[in-house]
């Protein structure tokens, strides 16, 4: 008889085995949950900090170049500096744009009507209409039949009274914002063309925010890169079927919107979220020659490839702008130093956008030059250009 048990005993643990290796992994991603690091098979045996207090410091010495001021002047395509409502906040706005070689500061808080003309008198009278410009901006609460042609007459008026552009038209449209009659306003919706073949019309660029970033629309699970962010803030997260598009298909509204008007100059705030992507932006830039991009809020993605970015900024380098996004002034620095220093390895300035650090884009002066002015100045009729060079 005991000649049987091993026998027995190891086709039980032969059988055991098998079932266990037919286990599906554990969920991945699971609120709380502590998985083992890949490869190591172990857990910490001191408590982990949280992904908030984990702020190891780097011990890489390396050369730095910290970068204060612009190497050629700046023209600012996406600024939200405060509302110019005085001619003391204009002059404190140009006061604290021009140790960082920033030229001309493009509002993109938007304003319309009488707001726009009130904000105009107040750039006029603090005598300095060659630093600061204005875009107008546009409600699309309840579109009905006929709201694209009183839109674009309203453009045409702001135009007439002195603003350069159309924009910054916000995320909600495509995501939060409803027609008259209850359904979700599509970016590409036709009661919309009036006013995009307008700004054809005027010569005018749009300068359009659609969207957020990719991860915004995925679960918020350990996997999702942007974690942090989704966490802190629940406004950011857009992963709600019932609610929201995905982002593929709200991207497909924006391009079909684009493909329909090719004589409307399209300013893409945040690289159109495609930063992560920049193949997927090529393609569209490949499609549509009346189409551009800005770099605002989007550097933590450009900061970590600097060797593919330095390319496609070379190779695309009529169709890229300088914007910035929040005016916070000690922030720009960071942007010069990805543009135009070759270091590596360096902080971001919002540690809850990415946790990565970012590397030296090393561009060419040719590139800069078109990047920082050159290429706002010939998209945007009107820009200010005394204080820049020829």
């Amino acid at each position: 008889m005991r000649r049987h048990i091993l026998p027995v005993f190891g086709l039980l643990v032969l059988g055991l085995s098998i079932a266990a290796a037919q286990q599906p992994p554990p969920p991945q991603g699971a609120p709380g949950q502590l998985r083992p690091r890949p490869g190591t098979g172990r857990q910490p045996e001191v408590p982990p900090p949280s992904i908030m207090d984990y702020k190891p410091r780097s011990t890489l010495v390396v050369p730095e170049h910290k970068v204060t001021r612009a190497r050629f002047p700046v023209v600012d395509i996406h600024g939200h500096p405060p509302a110019f409502s005085s001619p003391e906040v204009v002059k404190n706005v140009v006061n604290l744009m021009s140790p960082l070689n920033i030229q001309v500061m493009v509002q993109t808080s938007g304003a319309s009507g009488a707001e726009l003309k009130s904000r105009l008198d107040a750039i006029a009278a603090a005598g300095l209409k060659d630093r600061v410009a204005m875009f107008t901006t546009v409600s699309f609460r309840e579109v009905a039949p006929g709201w694209g042609e009183r839109a674009a007459q309203q453009l045409e008026a702001d135009v007439k009274a002195g603003a350069l552009g159309l924009g910054e038209i916000g995320k909600n449209l495509g995501l939060g914002t409803m027609k008259a009659d209850g359904t979700r306003l599509k970016v590409d919706d036709p009661e919309l063309d009036p006013l995009w073949a307008a700004a054809a019309r005027l010569k005018i660029p749009i300068f359009l925010h659609l969207g957020e970033p990719q991860e915004f629309f995925q679960p918020l699970d350990f996997s999702n890169e942007r974690w942090q962010e989704m966490a802190l803030f629940r406004e950011r997260r857009f992963n709600d079927r019932a609610r929201y598009p995905t982002f593929d298909e709200l991207m497909a509204e924006r391009d079909r919107m684009l493909m329909k008007h090719p004589k409307t100059t399209f300013i893409l705030a945040h690289m159109g979220w495609h930063a992560n992507d920049l193949a997927r932006l090529g393609k569209l830039f490949d499609k549509l020659p009346n189409l551009h991009a800005e770099v605002g809020a989007v550097l933590y993605d450009l900061g970590r490839q600097p060797r593919f970015g330095h390319d496609f900024f070379v190779k695309y380098q009529d169709r890229i702008l300088f914007g910035k996004d929040s005016f916070q002034p000690d922030e720009y620095p960071y942007f010069w130093r990805v543009f135009e220093t070759a270091d590596e390895y360096f902080d971001y300035y919002r540690d809850y956008h990415a946790f990565w650090k970012l590397y030296g884009m090393n561009l060419p002066d040719a590139v800069l030059k078109k990047l920082y002015y050159q290429n706002a100045v010939r998209i945007v009729p009107g820009l200010p250009t005394a204080g820049l060079p020829r």
